[in-house]
Formats: structure tokens, C-alpha cells, sequence
């Protein structure tokens, strides 16, 4: 059973939601285009995180042994990633927190063209890519790693569960 965390939609403005839920209609390969061109133009502001914090012990998984695989082997497991498949790799970033994953993002991001598999040569991003482009980068810092991070923690595979809110339950706890 895929289960991607749940987005926070309470934590998001009308328009983050928007892109939000832009990014969430691309297609796997356009998410991953769009990434990449995230990454590639606005480098280092699109982490909340050090690029020291990109610990292979943080997630041994996906930070060591991904880098040492085939780039046709890296873009499968991407692709996994992005559908939320039940692999090994899904579940490791999965497992990770939000912020954790938009690390794994930005140490693959670095290492794209080198020991990470790179945008195919020629590739033209899709009028649907650009147009989420042009949305994100009109966002103010903190609403685009909102965004980032709402994205990237609906990706992968996990079997928890969110809790479930007191509007859903119909309860209110007890002191």
C-alpha cells in the first residue's frame, strides 16, 4: 500500500497549494526536470540544510550507495521515488523527515553531470514544467522551501500513518 505523507495544507498559502498541487499533476520525468531546474537555478537557497548536513550516515541508502550505481540504475530509483513505489530505495527516503529528504535532493542535485545521472543532453523542459518554474520563482524564500518540502514529502513510500486530526476524529484530548 503506497502511503506518501500527507500534505499540510494548513501550513501553505492559497498560492503555495496551487503550485503544490501543479507540481503534483506533472508527470514523474517532469518532476524530476523540474528539480533539477530548481536546484540548477537557485542553487544553494532552495535548502534549508547545510551541505555539510548531506551525511551518508543520515541516510547510508541514499547517499552512498546510490552514487556508486548506474545513472540508468539512479534515474529508475528517482523515478521510484517520485511514484511513491514500494522499493528499498522508496523506503528509505520514506523514512526520512521532510527536511532530511530535501537534503537527498540537493546532495543528488550536486553530484547531477558527475556521479549522479544528468538531464538528457538537449532536453526541453514541457510548457507544464515552465509554467511551475515561473510560479516557484516568483515565491518569496520561505514559501518555496514550503513548497519543496511539501513536494518532497509526498514522495517515496512509508507505511505510517498520519495521525489523525481532532477534526476527523470528532475528539478532543484530555489533560
Amino acid at each position: 500500500m503506497n502511503s506518501p505523507a500527507a500534505t499540510n495544507p494548513h501550513s501553505l498559502s492559497n498560492d503555495t497549494q496551487n503550485i503544490v498541487q501543479a507540481i503534483n499533476g506533472l508527470g514523474t520525468d517532469e518532476k524530476l526536470a523540474l528539480l533539477y531546474f530548481v536546484y540548477e537555478k537557485m542553487g544553494d537557497s532552495v535548502t534549508p540544510a547545510a551541505p555539510a548536513a548531506a551525511d551518508p550516515q543520515l541516510a547510508p541508502m541514499l547517499l552512498d550507495d546510490f552514487y556508486k550505481l548506474s545513472h540508468d540504475q539512479q534515474l529508475n530509483i528517482m523515478r521510484g521515488i517520485v511514484n511513491g513505489d514500494d522499493t528499498p530505495y522508496s523506503h528509505a527516503y520514506g523514512a526520512l523527515t521532510a527536511n532530511n529528504q530535501l537534503v537527498v535532493w540537493y546532495a543528488w542535485a550536486i553530484g547531477m553531470g558527475e556521479t549522479i545521472v544528468d538531464i538528457p543532453e538537449g532536453y526541453e523542459a514541457t510548457e507544464a514544467v515552465n509554467g511551475v518554474l515561473g510560479q516557484f520563482e516568483g515565491l518569496e524564500f520561505e514559501q518555496q522551501i514550503s513548497v519543496l518540502r511539501d513536494v518532497a514529502n509526498n514522495m517515496g513510500y512509508t507505511d505510517v500513518k498520519p495521525i489523525a486530526t481532532q477534526a476527523e476524529v470528532g475528539k478532543t484530548s484530555s489533560l
